[in-house]
């Protein structure tokens, strides 16, 4: 009982890990993993889209809204949102 008590407390601060992580990680990097899972998982992907395509479909619209508000912050308050810390906030 004791291993299960000392696994749920272990699991309540895996939220805060992965914010971390996410956080740390560049969006050269986070790209390169998500092409990386993309040419991965491609078969399995291909051989269920008639299954989820729909779902995968509406994900990509909403990826692709969200980019359009962020492109419209950006225009409206002149300055670049910069998400990958090795990117300057000033030019050159």
């Amino acid at each position: 009982m004791r291993e299960l008590k000392e696994l749920r407390e272990g699991w309540d601060a895996f939220p805060a890990e992965e914010t971390r992580l996410l956080r740390a990680i560049s969006v050269r990097d986070s790209m390169r993993l998500l092409l990386l899972l993309q040419e991965t998982f491609e078969p399995q992907l291909q051989e269920t889209a008639h299954l989820f395509g729909p779902e995968r479909w509406a994900a990509l619209a909403e990826l692709q809204s969200r980019l359009r508000r962020l492109a419209q912050w950006q225009s409206q308050h002149g300055q670049p949102v910069h998400l990958d810390p090795d990117t300057p906030d000033t030019p050159g």
